[in-house]
């Protein structure tokens, strides 16, 4: 594809892969940290894309954003990635228009998180927006997208249960650790990175066991330091993992890195031990399971886990589904509107560019033309056709392009935006 301007007929297409297809290492092929969606940006601006986001999350990888053929957006997922357009072409999927503005509706309201009613994403979307925003990346459709879907995830959130207690990651890694670990009350966990799942899994941690057996340890110290102060647990230097995990009887590894961090050669173990692997990519190389004593557990298995209250949110799903579509309709009424308001107001100077002609004639022939009343009538009937095409643009079962682009041929207008 040469670089260049993308046409203003561009399409919006949602492209991406999520845990529905793609297991955990396939994920962290396609998974982008902020280097990787910082260049994804650039790319896409040097290439001259008017509006895109970029997403990366544990459970999925989405490029939302306009372009002539989605292949582009998919170029510059691959490029970026360690995944190839082989390996997308297995496990990913490709949205258009309304079927992709429903994904994120979908995606931001937590109806397709691995784990039901999960709405980290949404913070994850107003940043992704807000940093595309920065780069001149952002238009008034993708602006009203994001927004309309954000309200649709604080509605959803306020009006039904769906997210009815902590439903998370996090919180399922520490339901595992209360399902499987007996006399967890004196046992001890080492929690390995302080990002975003590390931090709630350890105040997750905090909040359910009151347990002062909790050690941090992360490579950046003060981090870790931040974050025990808080929750008043105890912090250890990265120089003392190995020393740490040979104490531990549950290690939870969340460093989000893009290699393996823990790996058999660091395990000295005198007792059993369960590692939780929260991160993607993978941050626990699968040969600690030659270690005897080992139980490695990843988050895929961990978000399978159904109980009584994930059963019970699923009741409330229809009423959040009803929510999303009140707003997504919205959302189309005003996109409508925004695509077809250049050609009625176009269409409204034709006809007064008509009746100014007309009337000039009238004018001139009749000696007691009333000009007033004759403005009058003329705007009066001109209202009511320019409204008639309206409202034709406005039905459901209108094929919009096609319309307008007969009112302009009829009417030999052109518009400068559709």
């Amino acid at each position: 594809m040469e670089h260049g301007n993308i046409s203003k007929h561009s399409t919006f297409y949602a492209v991406g892969l999520s845990y529905k297809k793609a297991d955990a290492e396939m994920r962290g092929k396609f998974s982008l940290d902020d280097n990787g969606k910082s260049n994804v940006l650039a790319q896409a601006k040097a290439e001259g894309i008017e509006a895109l986001i970029v997403t990366s999350t544990c459970n999925r990888t989405e490029i939302y954003g306009f372009a002539q053929h989605p292949f582009q957006l998919i170029k510059l997922l691959c490029e970026n990635s360690q995944g190839t357009v082989e390996d997308f072409q297995k496990v990913a999927y490709v949205y258009k228009n309304q079927e992709a503005v429903s994904h994120m509706f979908r995606v931001g309201t937590g109806l397709d998180s691995q784990i039901l009613g999960d709405f980290e994403i949404i913070s994850q979307i107003k940043s992704a927006f807000v940093e595309s925003k920065n780069r001149h990346l952002a238009n008034a459709f993708m602006e009203r997208l994001v927004n309309a879907v954000i309200q649709a995830s604080k509605r959803i959130k306020n009006e039904t249960e769906i997210s009815s207690g902590a439903t998370s990651v996090s919180f399922a890694a520490v339901r595992y650790i209360f399902n499987n670990v007996d006399d967890i009350a004196n046992k001890n966990i080492l929690l390995f990175g302080t990002g975003k799942i590390g931090r709630n899994t350890c105040e997750n941690l905090v909040k359910h066991t009151k347990h002062e057996q909790i050690t941090l340890i992360n490579r950046t110290k003060d981090k870790a330091e931040r974050l025990a102060r808080k929750l008043d647990v105890i912090v250890k230097d990265y120089v003392d993992l190995q020393l740490e995990i040979q104490k531990a009887d549950v290690l939870v590894v969340a460093t989000g890195a893009q290699n393996p961090t823990v790996d058999k050669a660091i395990l000295n173990l005198k007792k059993p031990l369960l590692i939780l692997d929260l991160s993607i990519p993978k941050n626990v190389n699968e040969n600690v399971q030659d270690v005897k004593g080992v139980t490695l557990v990843h988050m895929d298995h961990l978000s399978q886990m159904t109980d009584e209250t994930l059963e019970n949110r699923k009741k409330h799903i229809p009423a959040a589904e009803a929510i999303i579509e009140e707003i997504k309709d919205e959302f189309i009424a005003w996109t409508k509107q925004r695509k077809f308001a250049p050609t009625i107001h176009a269409l409204k100077e034709k006809l007064n560019s008509i009746k100014d002609g007309e009337l000039n004639v009238q004018r001139k022939k009749l000696a007691n033309f009333d000009e007033e009343q004759a403005e009058l009538i003329s705007a009066r009937i001109i209202q009511k056709i320019t409204n008639h095409f309206a409202n034709h643009l406005k039905d459901d079962n209108t094929m919009v392009d096609e319309s307008i682009e007969w009112i302009e041929k009829i009417f030999q207008i052109e518009t400068t935006s559709k």
